[in-house]
């Protein structure tokens, strides 16, 4: 298979490090569609070697194996924008919760009480929490 630059399931996978039932799974998805050789075998060429690739890459950046599936197959471009839409802001939001947990172990690391706890910054922290239950109703 490799003199004409197709790849067995088995060479694309070892390739990518990955098992071979992966790429079946992806297969029944949708997210990949292999030519059959003699019809049995999985023949992967170039374009399933970029789309194992960019599957990879958008399941490293937080996409679902659905919503990869929406993107990929969608012939709209304004829906595959959508998605990566999305997944930005949730990506954003994500971020935005990992840098205020940052600041609150730097301040907690840094600050001049024996208990962190006590800590104005973190006590702040904490009412805020609170508040956003809605404790204040419930009393």
């Amino acid at each position: 298979m490799k003199s004409t630059g197709e790849m067995s399931i088995g060479e694309i996978a070892e390739r990518f490090g990955l098992a071979t039932h992966v790429l079946r799974h992806w297969e029944s998805m949708g997210l990949l569609s292999p030519a059959r050789a003699q019809g049995r075998w999985r023949v992967y060429g170039e374009g399933d070697v970029y789309r194992v690739a960019i599957i990879l890459r958008a399941r490293d950046a937080g996409l679902s194996l659905e919503r990869i599936r929406e993107m990929v197959t969608a012939q709209d471009p304004v829906v595959r924008a959508e998605v990566l839409q999305d997944q930005l802001t949730e990506l954003r939001g994500r971020l935005a919760r990992i840098q205020a947990s940052i600041d609150l172990l730097e301040c907690a690391l840094s600050c001049d009480h024996d208990d962190f706890t006590q800590c104005a910054h973190f006590q702040a922290d904490l009412a805020e929490r609170v508040s956003g239950i809605g404790w204040s109703a419930v009393q």
